[in-house]
């Protein structure tokens, strides 16, 4: 069996354009995935300061690079961006049931479903009054 390439987004463009797509969240990571064109499998790890400081979030963007190494060629969608957005309580969160979890959250993305956009909150500045 070929290994398919898998590449690394580095391009903000290319987190914004996968905000727009599928929305899998879970209690360690929210994961977004969105057809590419035809550029095979890529991804993306953003781990924001709410997150904590430098070094938590160095190690839960190795541990997700971890997770992704792994699951991408056997699981990953072809010709997709996948983007895990690290959550609070991500790093203490048992290694094996985070890989479990991204399974899920791959299969999901899969079959095309997401989590249904209701439990997002407003951004800031765009109430409604």
């Amino acid at each position: 069996m070929v290994t398919p390439v898998i590449s690394v987004l580095t391009k903000r463009a290319d987190f914004l354009a996968a905000n727009a797509g599928l929305r899998n969240a879970r209690p360690g990571f929210v994961l977004l995935t969105r057809p590419n064109g035809g550029q095979g499998i890529r991804y993306g790890i953003t781990v924001s300061r709410k997150i904590g400081k430098a070094v938590v979030r160095n190690r839960m963007k190795r541990r997700f690079r971890a997770l992704l190494r792994a699951a991408l060629p056997v699981q990953g969608l072809a010709d997709h961006d996948h983007v895990l957005i690290g959550r609070v309580g991500g790093i203490e969160r048992d290694f094996r049931l985070m890989a479990k979890e991204l399974g899920d959250a791959l299969e999901r993305a899969r079959q095309g479903r997401g989590d249904s956009p209701g439990g997002r909150r407003p951004r800031k500045g765009n109430c409604q009054r």
